[in-house]
This record gives C-alpha cells, structure tokens and sequence, in this order.
C-alpha cells in the first residue's frame, strides 16, 4: 500500500505539471501569436523546448523555489498520512486549474499549488509556516503584477520616444523578430519558475514515504519526469487564456508585446534566482501586458477583462485551498 501511495503521489504530481503546461503556455507565447510574431504551433514548440530547458537551467542554477515549496510553505508531512496530505493538495490545484482554463481565466497554477498546501495542511492538523507564506507568496503576489505594470509602461514610453521618428512598418517588422527573442526569454523563465514547483511537490511526497530528506539532492528521474510533463502540457496548448492574455485584454502590437515579454522574462528571473519565491508567471505577464496598454490611452486596456482576472488571482489561494482540504477530509474518512 505504501508503495501505491508513493506511485499515485508522484503521478498526480506529474499530471498537475501537465495542466501547468497547458494552462500557462499562454503566459509565454499568447502576445507573439496575437502579433504574428510567430505561428500558433511554432509557438507552442519553442515554448515546450525552452520550458524544458529553464526546468533544467532552474534546479542547477540553485532550485530556490523548489527549496521554497518542500519546506518554506508547510511543515514536510511524514508516512502514509503525509502521502495522503500531499495527494489531497495536487488533487485540489489541478482542479483549480481546470476551473479556470474551462473559463479562460489566467489563474496561477503556483499559486494553485499553494493553496492546496495550505488547505491540505491545515485540514490534516500540521503546520503551516505563515512567515514563510507572507514572504514568499502573498507579498511576491502583490508587488510582482505591479512591478510588472510599472516597468513594462516606462519601457513602452522608452521604445515610443526612441523610434518616434522612424517608418512604422520597419518598426513592426524589427520587433516581429525581437519578439522571437524575448517570447523564448519568457518560456525559459516559465521553466526555471514553474518545472521547480513540481519538483518540490515530488520531493515532499519522496520525503514523506521515507525515501527521500530535506537535504536529498533531487534525482535526475524526477527532474526528467517534471521537465518532460510541463512540456507536453506546454505542447497541448491553452488555448481559452492565450485568447484572454493575447486580444481580451488589449489589441497588443509587435512592440508592446516585446516589451510586455522583456519585462516579464526579467521580473522571472529575479524572482527564481534572486527571491527564491514561486511567482505566478500568469499574474507577471498580465501586469506587464495591462502597463504597455496603458501607454495607448486609458480606455485602450479592458478593465472589466481585468477585474474579471484579478478576481481569479485573489480567490486562487482559498479556492485551491478548500478543494484541498475537502479531498483530504473524503480520503481521510475513506482510508483513515
């Protein structure tokens, strides 16, 4: 029993990595395929490789976040019960996700995960590290959308002064190409970001069946599994939130969707490298994309689209949460 639980645990796992595929590719290549910067599929592609290139890039380079996930968040359970908290907490992230990709909502698959830690956590009686929430969650969820917003808008007013001057087609045609550059800048930061999580995930339910400690390097299978899931999700397409991401919000141009990308990339990396915090790439790209627009004119940004958003970032946590704990009260009374 012990080891079905174990296999269950890690193949839940990688299934919640699957929908974190499909659910964020958005993040990475809506403003390219809304420019035709790049064609829906080669999108898709260059997203699937360079996720799996940041998954790996992301865990050699420190695997910040990954720490962050495995202890930073709630105490790492132990035996068959603690495989039982970690099922419960994927089982209410995937569904989360599912909700909201049915809806074309661009939710955080991270902050998903979170909330089904949390709710898991304190449905099963253990603890919940609060400092390390606040820290590492809820004030990165704060600052990094506006972070976004106010970096990509001086950038976009930098690019307008810049090539006030120059023939707009040229213009067009340039951030076309650059736009290659920075939506791959993107997909890399979503695999160093989001591949981790899945692998703290995998490494918590690795410890809590005694295979594994806190201080265990993480195995090249589990690196491989995790990389490889994100990246068929990533393949398989989100196609409901790249529309939302790519027109709903505003009608992106070549320019503004390389700067949208650029600042977004960078505000990844900062974060994995630099905080050791699991952002949400949904929430950074959104910011990013709301601040070019505001560069248009007020009105250029659909506001009722992105409080229709922002009323999904805020109800992730508890959402994601409650479905958490609900799965671990029907197993808990079930298996004991």
């Amino acid at each position: 029993m012990h080891w079905l639980g174990l296999v269950t645990v890690v193949a839940v796992a990688l299934g919640f990595s699957y929908t974190n595929g499909f659910h964020d590719s958005a993040n990475a290549i809506a403003t390219s395929v809304s420019t035709r910067a790049l064609t829906p599929r080669a999108a898709l592609l260059m997203a699937a490789v360079m996720n799996l290139l940041g998954s790996y890039i992301g865990l050699r380079l420190g695997g910040g976040v990954a720490s962050t996930i495995t202890k930073g968040i709630i105490k790492t359970p132990s035996g068959d019960a603690g495989l039982w908290i970690v099922f419960s907490l994927l089982v209410g992230a995937i569904v989360w996700n599912v909700v909201t990709w049915y809806y074309g909502l661009p939710s955080s698959s991270s902050h998903a995960l979170i909330g089904g830690m949390i709710g898991a956590g304190l449905a099963a009686g253990i603890t919940v590290e609060w400092k390390g929430v606040w820290q590492k969650v809820i004030l990165p969820m704060v600052t990094s959308p506006l972070v976004g917003f106010v970096l990509a808008f001086f950038l976009m007013i930098g690019i307008l002064w810049a090539f006030r001057k120059a023939y707009p087609g040229r213009v067009t045609r340039g951030f076309r190409i650059s736009q290659t550059i920075s939506a791959a800048a993107m997909a890399l930061g979503h695999g160093i970001q989001d591949a981790q999580k899945t692998i703290g995930v995998i490494m918590m339910g690795l410890i809590a069946g005694g295979h594994a400690t806190s201080t265990s390097g993480v195995p090249n299978w589990v690196l491989l599994s995790s990389a490889l899931a994100i990246s068929l999700g990533t393949y398989a397409g989100g196609w409901r939130i790249m529309r939302t991401l790519g027109r709903k919000i505003i009608e992106l141009d070549p320019p503004r969707g390389f700067a949208a990308e650029t600042v977004a990339s960078s505000v990844l990396y900062f974060t994995a490298f630099v905080w050791n915090a699991p952002v949400s790439t949904t929430q950074i790209i959104t910011g990013s994309i709301m601040g070019v627009g505001a560069t248009k004119r007020k009105t250029a940004v659909r506001w009722g689209v992105a409080r229709n958003i922002l009323a999904a970032w805020v109800f992730t946590l508890p959402c994601a949460g409650a479905c958490a704990a609900l799965v671990w009260w029907i197993t808990h009374a079930i298996f004991g």
